[in-house]
């Protein structure tokens, strides 16, 4: 991989540095409740896709050191590509989304692809570090040390991108209590002051004040406050409770559907959900509830709402959160 003029590439770098790239994306591969990546497919394009980032990153730094400028640019546009993989990503799992009980939301799909697609450039930055620190260790110490210094550097990065995989969820941002689910005007179901829907059907009805939870979700924070009033942010919470206490619904069923509403019209900023969980156990979901991702779309919304203020007078919270 040298030319006439070029200096001699070292693999001692580009060694460490996809070792340590591919490293970085398998740590930070999980599967979850979320269901993605599935398996065996969609481990072998997160796999098969870190293992191209580590690459690019780990060539990287060796190609423009041995002046093989060509190679350096041809990589800086491969990495490009990266942007048609998550679209790829979006358009299936939005495919897939169609045929979800209770779907996760244009919102949700959108983080999921982003986290793909940034991961991926953790695991080139992660490779890029190893090799450049390996390398000019290596232009002027003994390989022994490059060695060392690029597996000190990829223990570093390392830690530094997994500290950086985990974004935030709703638990920062709202607090959760079990509501009581009732019945207005005959056939309007709520959950404590919040109206959800109504349900025509009396056995319907009969169900929800059986076997039916309601959970009043109140903002802590402003950004809380802009998050809930975002449609994708609870759909996402509507999804995500579904998915690890199940729900005791089906396809045409849309009055046992679970339902994430604002409390309107003289709203306080508080949202309610309610499900028939197939797992009815409260405190499981309350704590689905405060694991939902806080979404992208959504994380950085802030309202300033009357009623969030004589809140956090009360309870002496800092503006922002």
């Amino acid at each position: 991989m040298s030319s006439g003029g070029s200096a001699p590439i070292h693999w001692i770098p580009i060694g460490l540095g996809i070792v340590a790239g591919v490293i970085a994306r398998l740590l930070a591969l999980r599967s979850d409740y979320r269901h993605y990546p599935g398996y065996p497919a969609g481990y072998v394009s997160h796999i098969t896709l870190g293992f191209l980032s580590a690459v690019i990153g780990a060539v990287f730094f060796p190609a423009l050191a041995a002046k093989e400028y060509t190679a350096a640019t041809f990589l800086v546009l491969a990495a490009t590509n990266f942007t048609s993989v998550r679209k790829l990503e979006t358009a299936k799992l939005e495919s897939l989304d169609s045929y979800t009980l209770v779907q996760r939301g244009p919102g949700y799909i959108q983080g999921i692809a982003q986290t793909f697609e940034e991961r991926n450039y953790l695991a080139m930055g992660v490779a890029v570090l190893t090799s450049i620190v390996s390398q000019l260790v290596d232009m002027h110490f003994s390989h022994v040390w490059a060695i060392g210094a690029g597996v000190l550097a990829a223990i570093l990065s390392i830690w530094a991108a997994l500290s950086l995989k985990s974004g935030k969820t709703l638990r920062e941002s709202v607090s959760v209590k079990v509501g009581k689910l009732h019945f207005e005007k005959g056939s309007l179901l709520y959950v404590d002051q919040v109206m959800l829907m109504e349900v025509g059907l009396p056995r319907a009805r009969d169900r929800w004040l059986k076997e039916g939870v309601g959970v009043v979700i109140t903002p802590k924070t402003r950004r809380g406050a802009g998050a809930l009033w975002s449609l994708s942010q609870r759909q996402a919470i509507a999804h995500s409770v579904a998915a690890l206490v199940g729900t005791r619904s089906d396809f045409g069923y849309p009055e046992r559907t679970p339902l994430c509403r604002m409390e309107l019209p003289q709203g306080h900023g508080q949202a309610g959900l309610a499900l028939i969980p197939v797992a009815n156990d409260p405190q499981r979901i309350l704590n689905a509830l405060l694991a939902t991702p806080l979404l992208e779309s959504a994380k950085y919304a802030a309202l300033h709402d009357p009623a969030l203020e004589q809140w956090e007078q009360e309870h002496h919270v800092e503006e922002g959160g």
